[in-house]
């Protein structure tokens, strides 16, 4: 009788997780849009097969896994998840940014940060935490209060916060606005908790917000701040690596700031 019931403890506890693995790759499926026909032409896998895996009556192998979730765009650190809900054991490590292993991206990153000066650089992560930045960041820092400047430090908090950089930025409903699209689009992507209640604390529509704002672009970020008496009219880019196999490098960026005409570029030329 012992035996028989452990036997069966065990068989429901594999069913619970090829149900928990079915239902989690049928949610990221559902966020993308997709049927399980087009997911299936995606994967080149029959849609039956889809089908059994999402309602836990197939056991999908690792591989399976990892290959649905490339056509998804699963993030690492969720993919992850998807194999621990299978029974496997993850497949992409999470390491610091100094840890040894990442020296040759981190070194690329400063590289890139350094070779940008005079103009300011940054690197944040997918909580928009500054994780580094370039020496022409440095004088905007000394216009926010003690307390922000704190690690972690979040560019979108720093940005936007009265006691921020908010007081310098002219167009700062068209800033909000970015970042509110930017973040929108991130969050629709792969749910975050943090990143949610960041948004509601900074990024709610605002009563005196134009009703038709809105801002197609995420490339390039309209950005015109006061300093000195002096206008600076700055865009900005965002770089991210290509084909990254650490959770760490894919979700940091870097953003690079860029003049928008001669007399911003002078401002840090001088």
């Amino acid at each position: 009788m012992t035996s028989h019931f452990m036997a069966l403890r065990a068989t429901m506890s594999r069913l619970m997780i090829v149900y928990a693995v079915g239902e989690l790759l049928r949610q990221w499926r559902k966020r993308r849009g997709l049927s399980q026909l087009d997911l299936a032409i995606a994967a080149d896998v029959s849609a039956r097969h889809v089908s059994l895996v999402e309602t836990g009556k197939s056991t999908p192998s690792a591989d399976m896994i990892l290959r649905l979730a490339d056509q998804l765009h699963v993030p690492l650190r969720d993919r992850n998840q998807l194999l621990l809900a299978a029974g496997f054991a993850p497949r992409y490590t999470q390491r610091p940014l100094d840890d040894a292993a990442l020296s040759g991206a981190l070194d690329a990153v400063r590289r890139v940060l350094q070779a940008h000066e005079p103009y300011p650089a940054l690197v944040f992560d997918r909580r928009w935490n500054i994780v580094l930045t370039n020496r022409a960041v440095d004088p905007f820092f000394a216009y926010a209060a003690p307390d922000l400047l704190r690690p972690p430090v979040n560019l979108v908090r720093l940005g936007l916060h009265p006691r921020g950089l908010a007081p310098l930025v002219v167009n700062l409903a068209d800033v909000r606005a970015v970042f509110r699209s930017r973040i929108s689009r991130q969050l629709a992507a792969a749910p975050d908790a943090e990143l949610a209640a960041l948004y509601d604390e900074l990024l709610n529509p605002l009563p005196d917000d134009p009703p038709d704002q809105r801002v197609d672009a995420d490339v390039v970020i309209p950005m015109i701040l006061r300093v000195g008496g002096r206008e600076l009219r700055l865009f900005s880019t965002i770089t991210t690596f290509g084909t990254p196999m650490d959770i760490t490098i894919e979700e940091i960026a870097v953003e690079s700031y860029y003049p928008a005409d001669p007399q911003s570029a002078a401002y840090f030329t001088q």
